[in-house]
């Protein structure tokens, strides 16, 4: 009898990028990441990454769930950018500890899927809080089975967006969504239509968790930045190994060298992965560094905190660049509608417009560098 030993987890990721690969169109067409991939998702551990062990789930470091998001964003960015939301398990641990608990503890794999602005407001009644409204850039509400969605009640000032959280059989979503960019998020538009709401069920953005877990005391906003950044990272890669094997064998029908063998490729390439290379150890290299003072001291050092946030930036603006960068070197039939480098470039250059990441985040670094004042939550 013939034993086939069960795959590897570096196997059934493998397995399943080259599925996302396989049918990205299909992506595109339906403006969302579907179900069996979500599903898959959950089957290797994205929602569960941060989630304690004592609710069953997998307590990974920062820099491993972010190795695991750049490895599904080198198949698609849309799906990348999808499974970057496994980070929700660590900014819904402001919830208070019960309500987190019969979350995760129900289900480490739930998937949560919110949207922020504009807050709208919620009305105190004797049955909870009332709360209807639209709110557009739902990332990933199509596979999600919970919703977060940005409230202010009145008499309440905070500078950070209060959220709450109900079952995603409570929202409608209206299929807004329509990019020529990250086209296959479903960032569509959540509606919720007098739905009622326990305060309970509701917590503060980037507010303090109401647990002690060493992964919910690292800087929120920084990993919230992070994850989405590293989605230009992979992207970038995929267009770079894709300029490479294509130039490696495309044979030119003016008869010109082959791609690989002219100067202006060589030497864009060579820039190009001096920008990926770059950005990608100074992303590593702070967000381990942060995870070790962690371990260590319990909290990380402000100028620690600054330069995660700093090389996020990085991360999203120099994966686009080089992502523009294969492009160019694609030539004339990178121009194609449909074309992956066209795609890549744009997905890669929506990630670096993201507000945690986009050029005006320079500015905040900057400041943040100099002493001077910084944007709310910003490091």
């Amino acid at each position: 009898m013939n034993y086939h030993a069960p795959p590897t987890p570096a196997e059934t990721l493998e397995a399943l990028k080259a599925e996302i690969s396989i049918r990205a169109e299909e992506f595109q067409a339906l403006r969302h990441i579907p179900a069996d991939i979500v599903a898959q998702f959950q089957k290797i551990g994205v929602y569960r990454a941060f989630v304690p062990k004592r609710f069953g789930g997998d307590e990974l470091p920062p820099h491993e769930f972010c190795r695991l998001v750049e490895a599904i964003s080198t198949a698609d960015a849309s799906a990348g950018w999808v499974a970057s939301f496994g980070v929700s398990a660590t900014y819904l641990a402001a919830l208070p500890p019960e309500t987190y608990a019969q979350i995760y503890g129900t289900d480490p794999n739930t998937v949560f899927a919110g949207a922020m602005f504009p807050p709208q407001p919620a009305r105190r009644t004797p049955e909870g809080l009332e709360i209807s409204g639209r709110w557009p850039w739902g990332s990933g509400v199509m596979g999600a089975s919970i919703v977060g969605a940005g409230i202010k009640i009145e008499g309440e000032n905070s500078p950070l967006p209060r959220t709450a959280v109900l079952p995603r059989a409570n929202a409608t979503v209206d299929e807004t969504w329509d990019t020529v960019g990250l086209r296959a998020t479903g960032s569509h538009d959540i509606v919720i239509e007098k739905a009622i709401v326990q305060e309970e069920w509701t917590f503060i953005r980037g507010g303090k968790p109401q647990q002690d877990d060493l992964i919910f005391r690292y800087p929120a906003m920084a990993l919230a930045a992070q994850v989405l950044a590293v989605v230009a990272l992979g992207t970038a890669r995929s267009a770079l190994d894709w300029v490479k094997t294509n130039a490696l064998t495309r044979a030119s029908v003016t008869g010109a060298p082959s791609p690989a063998a002219r100067a202006y490729v060589q030497i864009d390439f060579a820039r190009a992965e001096g920008l990926l290379m770059g950005a990608r150890s100074a992303f590593y290299d702070a967000i381990e560094e942060g995870w070790r003072q962690m371990q260590m001291n319990g909290e990380v050092d402000r100028p620690t905190l600054v330069r995660l946030r700093h090389a996020a930036s990085k991360a999203a603006q120099d994966g686009a660049e080089a992502a523009r960068l294969a492009f160019v070197m694609g030539g004339s039939e990178a121009m194609a509608t449909g074309h992956p480098l066209g795609r890549k470039m744009i997905d890669a250059a929506c990630v670096a417009q993201h507000a945690f990441i986009n050029s005006g985040s320079w500015q905040a670094a900057g400041a943040a560098l100099f002493d001077q004042q910084t944007p709310p939550g910003y490091p």
